[in-house]
């Protein structure tokens, strides 16, 4: 397993998208039990470009959430940054990242701030959408939070990282400038 056990002190503002991204996992209350959620953020416009939602915590949970993120970005070549977590120690995650030429990256153990964009990302969540309600279905949990990723965290949240912007304008005006230079 190729592991780069680095501060990211220095990684969370990327010059262009896809060159790092991070992973985490976080959990969802509601009636029928818990959903959990993973997805994967593009730290160049903390746009989230894979999630998956699932009523177990597996590393299909993981699996499928990179997977998203490869079929919409179709990366070169990615830091992929994850906790130590088993669904990101399995072998199958280590194979999935070296067959689409991903470089894996952890956390050192009990270091919290490895993952804080992640971790930003579930806060705002939490206190702007699901608060301290609880769904009365997995599903409708789902449809909820589906709505707030696509059609509102990344299209029109404004975020101080991105120049009061929502992720998407963000990237649209990197790829304005990338044209106006060619």
């Amino acid at each position: 397993m190729s592991l780069s056990l680095i501060s990211w002190r220095g990684e969370f503002n990327p010059t262009a998208p896809n060159q790092s991204w991070v992973t985490d996992i976080t959990y969802i209350k509601t009636h029928e039990g818990w959903l959990y959620l993973a997805v994967v953020i593009d730290l160049f416009s903390r746009r989230v470009i894979g999630w998956s939602m699932k009523n177990r915590i597996t590393k299909e949970l993981v699996l499928d959430a990179l997977l998203m993120a490869i079929w919409r970005r179709s990366p070169k070549k990615v830091l992929v940054h994850s906790d130590q977590g088993s669904q990101y120690t399995s072998h199958d995650w280590d194979k999935f990242l070296t067959q689409h030429g991903l470089e894996s990256s952890m956390s050192r153990r009990g270091n919290c701030h490895d993952n804080a964009v992640a971790e930003s990302f579930f806060q705002l969540l939490k206190r702007e959408r699901i608060k301290r309600k609880i769904y009365s279905t997995r599903e409708e949990a789902r449809m909820d939070i589906f709505e707030y990723i696509e059609m509102f965290y990344n299209v029109k949240r404004r975020h101080g990282s991105n120049d009061q912007v929502s992720p998407v304008e963000y990237e649209k005006q990197y790829e304005e400038r990338l044209k106006s230079v060619y």
